[in-house]
């Protein structure tokens, strides 16, 4: 394929820390090899409302420090399914729009699309791959749970902001001999929970890749309590169930591609400890602050070599894939690699014995 001379960048999907850094490596890198860059507002929904205007040097200086994305993002705008009316019932009606964002695609002279985002972008951007449009594809979610890579840009910067909230915790639950439950985000991954837990401390970690029992957690509390400790610190992600049990769901949003939302869990692992322990307990909700804030360094260093990365694939005549970070390389792969999958925690990932080894509980009996 030939190299393109102007392409389009979007960001999809949920928002989190490094977005902007990624616009800015894209842009300036493509500037700097003679190739024109157009930003879409608002993910594939700009696509749809022909939302699109120029990138250039001046757009995307100063932002590699700023959070969230100067483009906009939307997690509810599916060229192929996208609500357009309701029925009788009030239910939404779903038309496939893939023809009119491909008419903004040509009306703007867009040879090539990098789509920044997580599983749902990247299959998002299906329909352009298979008009003929190149496509290449940019890892991003805190969850960390996009197949095909080992980390997505993000990630680093929710858990540090996880963990220091879960450090902060530590005070007020020693001062008052509580068991403080903090609830993180991570969808059915764990990633968040796992790596912020080992980091500051927590002594139980709740995974939805591990389902737990109440009594084994309450055992673990009181275990603790009859040892002299102070304090217990539960860290729980937001897909955590209890064995035989089902994820607590917060709402339904029907006009989503993925419209379960999850929520709840940490309030009822605290209410079962105060059932079945002598422990006070309180829950926290840490939510969207996991999504916020600026990246941290780890994050900026690998956003820039991620939308290098994707410059450099277009450059090469190279299309359909997703940029990649394998081992501590970055290379690429399939861009309908993460489809219909999710990358969880393994029953061998080595993080799960190094919290074993300072006697972290996971919750489950034995």
């Amino acid at each position: 394929m030939s190299i393109p001379r102007r392409i389009g960048v979007l960001t999809g999907g949920g928002d989190c820390p490094g977005l902007n850094a990624v616009l800015r490596a894209v842009t300036k890198d493509a500037l700097f090899h003679g190739i024109e860059v157009c930003g879409i507002e608002d993910g594939f929904l700009g696509l749809i409302e022909n939302r699109i205007r120029p990138l250039d040097y001046e757009s995307v200086s100063g932002i590699l420090t700023v959070g969230g994305t100067i483009l906009g993002t939307s997690n509810k705008a599916n060229p192929r399914a996208f609500p357009t009316s309701t029925d009788a019932d009030g239910n939404p009606v779903f038309e496939d729009l893939s023809d009119r964002c491909m008419a903004h695609i040509e009306q703007h002279g867009l040879d090539a699309l990098v789509c920044i985002g997580g599983d749902g972008t990247m299959t998002g951007a299906h329909p352009f791959t298979e008009a003929g449009v190149s496509v290449i594809g940019v890892p991003k979610t805190i969850d960390n749970d996009v197949f095909g890579t080992d980390l997505t840009f993000g990630h680093l910067t929710a858990v540090d902001t996880a963990t220091e909230a879960i450090d902060r915790l530590h005070s007020t639950a020693l001062s008052h001999h509580r068991a403080m439950v903090v609830e993180l985000m991570g969808r059915n991954a764990g990633w968040i929970a796992l790596s912020a837990g080992i980091a500051s401390g927590s002594d139980v970690i709740l995974l939805p890749e591990m389902p737990f029992s109440y009594a084994a957690i309450a055992e673990a509390v009181e275990r603790r309590r009859q040892r002299g400790a102070r304090a217990t610190i539960v860290a729980v992600a937001e897909g955590a169930r209890p064995a035989g049990g089902a994820q607590v769901v917060r709402d339904v949003d029907p006009l989503s591609p993925d419209p379960i939302r999850l929520g709840g869990i940490a309030r009822q692992v605290a209410a079962e400890i105060e059932a079945r322990t002598s422990v006070e307990a309180r829950h926290v909700v840490l939510g969207h602050l996991q999504r916020g804030g600026t990246p941290c360094a780890e994050d900026r260093v690998l956003c820039t070599r991620f939308g290098h990365h994707a410059t450099t694939l277009l450059r090469e005549g190279r299309s359909n894939r997703m940029v990649a970070l394998v081992g501590n390389q970055v290379t690429d792969v399939d861009i309908r690699t993460p489809a219909g999958r999710q990358r969880t925690i393994p029953p061998d990932e080595p993080l799960l014995d190094v919290a074993r080894a300072v006697y972290t509980s996971f919750g489950v009996p034995g």
